[in-house]
Protein backbone atom coordinates (compact mmCIF):
# COMPACT_ATOMS: atom_id res chain seq x y z
CA UNK A 1 0.00 0.00 0.00
CA UNK A 2 2.94 2.21 0.93
CA UNK A 3 4.78 1.53 -2.16
CA UNK A 4 1.91 1.94 -4.94
CA UNK A 5 1.05 5.54 -3.57
CA UNK A 6 4.48 7.10 -4.94
CA UNK A 7 4.09 5.37 -8.43
CA UNK A 8 0.49 6.80 -8.20
CA UNK A 9 1.21 10.20 -7.82
CA UNK A 10 3.87 9.98 -10.62
CA UNK A 11 1.44 8.48 -12.96
CA UNK A 12 -1.74 10.97 -11.85
CA UNK A 13 1.39 13.99 -12.45
CA UNK A 14 2.45 12.87 -16.00
CA UNK A 15 -1.21 12.64 -16.83
CA UNK A 16 -2.21 16.23 -15.50
CA UNK A 17 1.37 17.29 -17.62
CA UNK A 18 0.05 16.08 -20.69
CA UNK A 19 -3.39 17.25 -20.30
CA UNK A 20 -2.67 20.28 -19.81
CA UNK A 21 0.15 20.86 -22.52
CA UNK A 22 -2.45 19.22 -24.78
CA UNK A 23 -4.69 22.04 -24.09
CA UNK A 24 -2.17 24.74 -24.34
CA UNK A 25 -1.23 23.18 -27.58
CA UNK A 26 -5.05 23.81 -29.13
CA UNK A 27 -5.21 27.14 -27.93
CA UNK A 28 -1.66 28.79 -29.22
CA UNK A 29 -2.57 29.59 -32.96
CA UNK A 30 -0.49 28.28 -35.75
CA UNK A 31 1.94 30.19 -37.55
CA UNK A 32 -0.21 30.77 -40.44
CA UNK A 33 -2.78 31.85 -38.13
CA UNK A 34 -0.64 34.45 -36.80
CA UNK A 35 0.54 36.01 -40.30
CA UNK A 36 -2.79 36.49 -41.00
CA UNK A 37 -3.73 38.24 -37.99
CA UNK A 38 -0.98 40.38 -38.63
CA UNK A 39 -2.04 41.36 -42.14
CA UNK A 40 -5.50 42.14 -40.95
CA UNK A 41 -4.17 44.15 -38.55
CA UNK A 42 -2.18 45.85 -40.90
CA UNK A 43 -4.52 46.22 -43.34
CA UNK A 44 -6.86 47.69 -40.77
CA UNK A 45 -4.24 50.37 -39.78
CA UNK A 46 -3.57 51.44 -43.31
CA UNK A 47 -7.72 52.11 -44.36
CA UNK A 48 -7.66 54.14 -40.55
CA UNK A 49 -4.96 56.00 -41.71
CA UNK A 50 -6.36 56.22 -45.48
CA UNK A 51 -9.79 57.32 -44.00
CA UNK A 52 -8.44 59.94 -41.27
CA UNK A 53 -5.84 61.70 -44.40
CA UNK A 54 -9.06 61.87 -46.44
CA UNK A 55 -11.27 63.31 -43.36
CA UNK A 56 -8.65 65.75 -42.20
CA UNK A 57 -6.40 66.89 -45.08
CA UNK A 58 -7.10 69.40 -47.38
CA UNK A 59 -8.09 69.52 -50.70
CA UNK A 60 -5.24 67.87 -53.10
CA UNK A 61 -7.12 66.80 -56.15
CA UNK A 62 -5.29 67.74 -59.22
CA UNK A 63 -7.45 70.13 -61.06
CA UNK A 64 -5.82 71.92 -64.85
CA UNK A 65 -5.02 75.30 -64.17
CA UNK A 66 -6.83 77.29 -66.64
CA UNK A 67 -4.58 78.81 -69.63
CA UNK A 68 -4.71 82.94 -69.89
CA UNK A 69 -6.32 84.26 -72.55
CA UNK A 70 -3.02 85.27 -74.58
CA UNK A 71 -2.02 81.37 -73.74
CA UNK A 72 -5.34 80.41 -75.42
CA UNK A 73 -4.65 81.91 -78.21
CA UNK A 74 -1.55 80.52 -78.86
CA UNK A 75 -2.78 76.81 -78.29
CA UNK A 76 -5.15 78.14 -81.41
CA UNK A 77 -2.49 78.92 -83.10
CA UNK A 78 -0.45 75.92 -81.79
CA UNK A 79 -3.32 73.41 -82.73
CA UNK A 80 -3.17 74.88 -86.49
CA UNK A 81 0.77 75.05 -87.05
CA UNK A 82 2.54 72.80 -84.73
CA UNK A 83 1.03 70.16 -83.62
CA UNK A 84 1.54 67.84 -86.39
CA UNK A 85 5.63 67.79 -85.63
CA UNK A 86 5.11 68.37 -81.83
CA UNK A 87 1.92 65.85 -80.39
CA UNK A 88 -0.75 67.45 -79.13
CA UNK A 89 0.50 68.13 -75.72
CA UNK A 90 3.79 69.64 -76.90
CA UNK A 91 5.31 65.98 -76.09
CA UNK A 92 6.95 65.71 -79.28
CA UNK A 93 6.75 63.12 -82.20
CA UNK A 94 9.49 60.50 -83.15
CA UNK A 95 11.24 61.55 -86.41
CA UNK A 96 9.09 64.62 -86.37
CA UNK A 97 9.96 66.89 -83.72
CA UNK A 98 11.42 67.07 -80.27
CA UNK A 99 9.26 67.88 -77.24
CA UNK A 100 8.72 71.51 -76.56
CA UNK A 101 8.06 70.87 -72.44
CA UNK A 102 10.14 73.04 -70.41
CA UNK A 103 11.90 74.79 -73.87
CA UNK A 104 10.29 78.25 -72.71
CA UNK A 105 9.19 80.39 -73.89
CA UNK A 106 12.94 81.93 -74.88
CA UNK A 107 12.83 78.95 -77.69
CA UNK A 108 9.88 80.13 -79.25
CA UNK A 109 10.80 83.52 -79.42
CA UNK A 110 14.32 82.57 -81.40
CA UNK A 111 13.00 79.57 -83.62
CA UNK A 112 9.64 81.27 -85.16
CA UNK A 113 11.30 85.14 -85.62
CA UNK A 114 14.04 83.78 -86.95
CA UNK A 115 12.13 81.45 -89.40
CA UNK A 116 13.18 78.11 -88.20
CA UNK A 117 9.90 77.11 -87.31
CA UNK A 118 8.16 75.85 -88.69
CA UNK A 119 10.22 74.09 -90.73
CA UNK A 120 9.72 73.30 -94.68
CA UNK A 121 11.49 70.14 -94.47
CA UNK A 122 13.15 67.72 -92.24
CA UNK A 123 16.66 68.16 -92.11
CA UNK A 124 20.15 68.39 -90.24
CA UNK A 125 19.66 71.63 -88.95
CA UNK A 126 16.88 73.64 -89.24
CA UNK A 127 17.32 76.47 -91.73
CA UNK A 128 17.02 81.06 -91.18
CA UNK A 129 14.29 81.97 -93.72
CA UNK A 130 11.82 84.85 -93.57
CA UNK A 131 9.21 84.46 -90.71
CA UNK A 132 5.67 82.79 -91.14
CA UNK A 133 4.48 85.73 -89.92
CA UNK A 134 5.37 89.38 -90.40
CA UNK A 135 4.87 92.68 -88.65
CA UNK A 136 2.40 92.96 -86.06
CA UNK A 137 0.81 89.67 -86.76
CA UNK A 138 4.40 88.22 -86.14
CA UNK A 139 4.71 90.39 -82.87
CA UNK A 140 1.44 89.21 -81.47
CA UNK A 141 1.42 85.30 -82.46
CA UNK A 142 5.48 85.02 -80.86
CA UNK A 143 3.69 86.57 -78.04
CA UNK A 144 0.92 84.13 -77.52
CA UNK A 145 2.71 80.98 -78.47
CA UNK A 146 5.36 81.97 -76.29
CA UNK A 147 3.13 82.28 -73.56
CA UNK A 148 1.27 79.25 -74.38
CA UNK A 149 4.72 77.05 -74.58
CA UNK A 150 5.24 78.76 -70.91
CA UNK A 151 2.43 77.59 -69.18
CA UNK A 152 2.31 74.42 -70.59
CA UNK A 153 5.92 73.49 -69.25
CA UNK A 154 7.85 76.04 -68.22
CA UNK A 155 11.58 76.93 -68.94
CA UNK A 156 13.52 80.16 -69.69
CA UNK A 157 12.29 83.36 -70.58
CA UNK A 158 14.10 86.31 -72.11
CA UNK A 159 13.92 89.35 -69.28
CA UNK A 160 11.01 91.46 -69.47
CA UNK A 161 13.81 94.58 -68.64
CA UNK A 162 16.37 93.02 -71.56
CA UNK A 163 17.23 96.49 -72.59
CA UNK A 164 18.05 97.86 -69.12
CA UNK A 165 19.94 94.62 -68.47
CA UNK A 166 22.14 95.16 -72.15
CA UNK A 167 23.03 98.46 -71.22
CA UNK A 168 25.26 97.81 -68.77
CA UNK A 169 27.25 95.26 -71.25
CA UNK A 170 31.36 95.78 -71.19
CA UNK A 171 32.27 95.10 -74.82
CA UNK A 172 35.99 94.32 -73.19
CA UNK A 173 34.62 91.86 -70.89
CA UNK A 174 32.26 89.99 -73.67
CA UNK A 175 35.25 89.93 -76.37
CA UNK A 176 36.96 87.66 -73.84
CA UNK A 177 33.64 85.56 -72.97
CA UNK A 178 33.04 85.19 -76.58
CA UNK A 179 36.14 84.09 -77.61
CA UNK A 180 36.31 81.27 -74.47
CA UNK A 181 32.47 80.13 -75.47
CA UNK A 182 31.06 81.06 -78.57
CA UNK A 183 34.02 81.38 -80.83
CA UNK A 184 35.36 77.93 -81.36
CA UNK A 185 31.96 77.74 -83.33
CA UNK A 186 30.75 80.51 -84.29
CA UNK A 187 34.50 81.77 -85.58
CA UNK A 188 36.66 84.70 -83.76
CA UNK A 189 35.13 87.02 -86.45
CA UNK A 190 31.02 86.30 -85.53
CA UNK A 191 30.63 85.01 -89.27
CA UNK A 192 29.74 81.35 -88.19
CA UNK A 193 30.88 78.18 -89.88
CA UNK A 194 30.28 74.18 -90.27
CA UNK A 195 29.83 71.69 -87.68
CA UNK A 196 29.84 67.57 -88.45
CA UNK A 197 26.61 65.78 -89.55
CA UNK A 198 25.71 68.75 -92.22
CA UNK A 199 25.02 71.22 -88.94
CA UNK A 200 26.87 74.31 -88.72
CA UNK A 201 26.90 77.28 -86.68
CA UNK A 202 25.20 80.09 -88.42
CA UNK A 203 26.51 83.90 -88.71
CA UNK A 204 25.33 86.07 -85.52
CA UNK A 205 26.60 89.08 -87.62
CA UNK A 206 22.31 90.03 -88.57
CA UNK A 207 21.00 88.45 -84.79
CA UNK A 208 19.17 91.28 -83.02
CA UNK A 209 20.13 91.48 -79.61
CA UNK A 210 17.06 89.59 -77.97
CA UNK A 211 17.35 86.09 -80.52
CA UNK A 212 21.15 86.16 -79.46
CA UNK A 213 20.15 86.44 -75.69
CA UNK A 214 17.07 84.07 -76.14
CA UNK A 215 20.04 81.93 -78.35
CA UNK A 216 21.61 81.58 -75.38
CA UNK A 217 19.18 80.42 -73.00
CA UNK A 218 17.76 78.41 -75.30
CA UNK A 219 20.60 76.53 -76.75
CA UNK A 220 19.29 76.05 -80.60
CA UNK A 221 20.35 72.86 -82.98
CA UNK A 222 23.54 72.26 -81.26
CA UNK A 223 24.40 75.19 -79.44
CA UNK A 224 24.77 74.47 -75.69
CA UNK A 225 22.60 76.13 -73.25
CA UNK A 226 23.82 78.73 -71.77
CA UNK A 227 21.81 79.64 -68.35
CA UNK A 228 22.49 81.67 -65.48
CA UNK A 229 24.25 79.48 -63.45
CA UNK A 230 26.54 79.11 -66.32
CA UNK A 231 26.39 82.58 -67.66
CA UNK A 232 24.53 84.98 -65.39
CA UNK A 233 22.45 87.93 -66.78
CA UNK A 234 25.55 90.29 -67.03
CA UNK A 235 28.22 88.35 -68.68
CA UNK A 236 25.42 87.72 -71.79
CA UNK A 237 25.11 91.28 -71.61
CA UNK A 238 28.62 91.76 -72.00
CA UNK A 239 29.02 88.94 -74.58
CA UNK A 240 25.82 90.78 -76.60
CA UNK A 241 27.50 94.45 -75.76
CA UNK A 242 30.87 92.62 -77.65
CA UNK A 243 28.77 91.40 -80.71
CA UNK A 244 27.33 94.53 -81.70
CA UNK A 245 30.87 96.09 -81.78
CA UNK A 246 31.82 93.36 -84.59
CA UNK A 247 28.51 94.03 -86.52
CA UNK A 248 29.51 97.79 -86.74
CA UNK A 249 32.89 97.65 -86.65
CA UNK A 250 34.02 98.51 -90.66
CA UNK A 251 35.29 95.51 -92.27
CA UNK A 252 38.56 96.06 -93.36
CA UNK A 253 38.51 93.55 -96.69
CA UNK A 254 35.81 95.86 -98.08
CA UNK A 255 33.47 94.65 -100.63
CA UNK A 256 35.92 91.43 -100.89
CA UNK A 257 35.85 90.54 -96.94
CA UNK A 258 35.36 86.55 -97.57
CA UNK A 259 33.06 86.02 -95.26
CA UNK A 260 35.19 86.93 -92.36
CA UNK A 261 35.20 83.31 -91.23
CA UNK A 262 39.04 83.32 -90.37
CA UNK A 263 42.64 82.82 -91.46
CA UNK A 264 41.06 79.57 -93.03
CA UNK A 265 39.58 80.99 -95.80
CA UNK A 266 42.11 83.80 -96.31
CA UNK A 267 44.59 80.86 -96.78
CA UNK A 268 42.44 79.17 -99.19
CA UNK A 269 41.91 82.06 -101.60
CA UNK A 270 45.85 83.24 -101.19
CA UNK A 271 46.69 79.64 -102.87
CA UNK A 272 43.69 79.46 -104.85
CA UNK A 273 44.36 83.31 -106.44
CA UNK A 274 48.21 84.25 -105.33
CA UNK A 275 49.42 80.83 -105.74
CA UNK A 276 48.14 80.24 -109.69
CA UNK A 277 48.72 83.51 -110.40
CA UNK A 278 52.44 83.12 -109.59
CA UNK A 279 52.38 79.88 -111.35
CA UNK A 280 50.96 81.53 -114.88
CA UNK A 281 53.33 84.49 -114.40
CA UNK A 282 56.37 82.36 -114.00
CA UNK A 283 54.81 80.27 -117.36
CA UNK A 284 54.51 83.67 -119.05
CA UNK A 285 58.40 84.71 -118.40
CA UNK A 286 59.53 81.19 -118.80
CA UNK A 287 58.44 81.55 -122.53
CA UNK A 288 59.39 84.89 -123.46
CA UNK A 289 62.69 84.11 -122.34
Amino acid sequence: MTSETPGRRARLARMWRTVLTSRATRSRPGRGQRRLGASVKLVGALLLAGFAYTAFAPGVAAQEQPLSPTAAEGKELYDNNCISCHGRNAQGVDERGPSLIGVGSAAVEFQVETGRMPMSRQEAQAQPKPPYWSGEELEQNIAALSAYIQELGGGPEVPQNLGAVLDDGDSAVGGELYRINCSSCHAYSGGGGPLSSGAFAPSIMEATDRQIYAAMLSGPQNMPVFGDNQLTPEEKADIIAFIRVLQDDGDPGGVFNLGRFGPSTEGVAVFLVGIVALVFATLWIAGKS
